[in-house]
């Protein structure tokens, strides 16, 4: 890796920087959506402020543009785009802690169930270091670090905490039946029922039980629903990552450019800490995703 390159917030040896690459991400993002619609105060402030029915694929290319940047981009440009989302919250009073603190939980509880679910070594220690990374995330939102929870156990017992303030309202269902079926144009219907409404099923039948409760809808068999998503996870991983990664917003083929190869993202090491760990000179062996490890699933 180049030692005189700047590796941005996390850098190479993060799991952010290795999870974050895997394209279960974008099962997780959709999961997240319907799990932060549980929360009604925060569900109304997307509803009046956000282009989210409007422009529903804009407003999903700019979130997984702000996580990229944020994952892969310079630390100057991850701090720039964190003051503009602060700028913003400011502006349309959506700044409560509270409310931020639910937002940014519901995410990274999503990625690490999903990338666990799907296969991925995301558990144990990585995964608390993942919860612990994120913190910084959450303070380029304007949370304070130190409320965050900085493990797994931390994440579980917030959601303990706040169970009584969520409900399935109106506001809820009418994003749940919007991520089923969003807009497009006419000649993308056929893509949409072929491919976005497998995802997002699949996204919604990750949730966990409480949240299916809420909703009103069965539980699905939880071996089932793994099932399934090892198997999309296996198709996903499948596309070359030379394709993925150049596919919008394309910040991690900037970011190999700028660190080296040896910066190439490769999720199976979670379950090799110290590949992460050790100082610049000890590389692994990395397929970046073309290689046969993306079609295990242990």
């Amino acid at each position: 890796m180049r030692q005189d390159a700047d590796p941005g917030l996390f850098g190479p040896r993060s799991v952010t920087w290795q999870l974050h690459a895997d394209p279960v991400m974008w099962i997780a993002g959709v999961r997240a959506l319907y799990l932060q619609a549980l929360h009604p105060v925060a569900v109304r402030g997307v509803m009046i402020n956000s282009s989210f029915r409007e422009d529903p694929w804009g407003r999903l290319m700019r979130t997984a543009s702000f996580v990229g940047t944020l994952s892969y981009g310079t630390r100057d440009a991850a701090e720039a785009a964190g003051a503009r989302v602060r700028r913003v919250h400011r502006l349309l009073k959506v700044d409560d802690p509270a409310l931020l603190l639910w937002v940014h939980c519901a995410e990274i509880d999503s990625y690490v169930t999903v990338a666990r679910r799907s296969g991925l070594p995301l558990t144990g220690e990585p995964a608390d270091r993942y919860v612990d990374e994120q913190r910084t995330s959450a303070r380029l939102v304007g949370l304070d670090p130190a409320a965050v929870p900085a493990t797994r156990a931390a994440l579980t017992a917030y959601f303990d905490s706040v169970r009584g303030e969520l409900a399935a309202g109106e506001d809820a269902l009418a994003v749940l039946d919007f991520l089923r079926e969003p807009p497009v144009p006419p000649a993308l219907a056929a893509g949409r029922a072929l491919v976005w409404r497998r995802i997002s099923s699949l996204a919604y039948d990750t949730l966990p039980d409480w949240a299916h409760a809420l909703y009103g809808r069965p539980v699905p068999p939880e071996a089932t629903v793994t099932r399934r998503l090892v198997t999309t996870a296996r198709l996903l991983r499948r596309v070359p990552a030379a394709l993925r990664w150049r596919l919008p917003p394309g910040h991690i083929p900037r970011a190999v450019d700028r660190l080296g190869p040896d910066a190439r993202p490769d999720p199976y090491t979670l379950s090799v800490p110290a590949a992460i760990l050790d100082g610049p000179e000890s590389v692994h062996e990395d397929d970046g995703g073309d290689g046969t490890r993306w079609g295990t699933s242990d």
